[in-house]
């Protein structure tokens, strides 16, 4: 699309370069789009929690209570406390499992072991919470001290 005259393109002094521009401009068109993303981006988090609501009160709206978790350790010597109480044996730890579980129905298991226990004693204390009819478990651990170790190049 030219907007010149005819005549433009057959003189010689003004040639091609003479001819006005006819393409659009779309820098700023980007650049009002930019802001208006900005601006959705903003405002979006604020739009969802508009909704400002003035609740009644009832006794029986109370919040529920977390899952109650029961803490089963194991120490160097292979004692187990069941939270911090000596347990003599697994069959004890079983009934005391059994106990906590029929109470709460998704109570969760925390299990700290030392690190010189054999796997198959932790698996022995797992497969007695299942039996006991503890669908969650939770291994304990303390935070490592110091800068993390740097993983191996591939």
């Amino acid at each position: 699309m030219a907007f010149g005259r005819s005549t433009d393109r057959l003189n010689p002094r003004t040639g091609p370069a003479a001819r006005p521009m006819a393409d659009i401009n779309v820098t700023p068109l980007v650049d009002v789009m930019l802001v208006l993303l900005v601006i959705f981006i903003v405002t979006a988090p604020l739009m969802a929690s508009s909704i400002r609501l003035d609740l009644p009160a009832a006794g029986a709206a109370a919040p529920v209570e977390q899952p109650r978790a029961i803490s089963v350790a194991l120490d160097a010597q292979g004692r187990l406390f069941v939270d911090d109480q000596p347990v003599a044996d697994t069959q004890a730890l079983a009934q005391r499992l059994r106990t906590a579980a029929a109470g709460v129905p998704d109570i969760e298991l925390q299990l700290r072991a030392d690190r010189s226990r054999p796997y198959g004693e932790i698996v022995t204390l797992m497969d007695a919470a299942r039996e006991a009819g503890i669908q969650r478990i939770g291994f304990v651990a303390e935070p490592a001290a110091g800068p993390k170790p740097a993983t191996a190049p591939r």
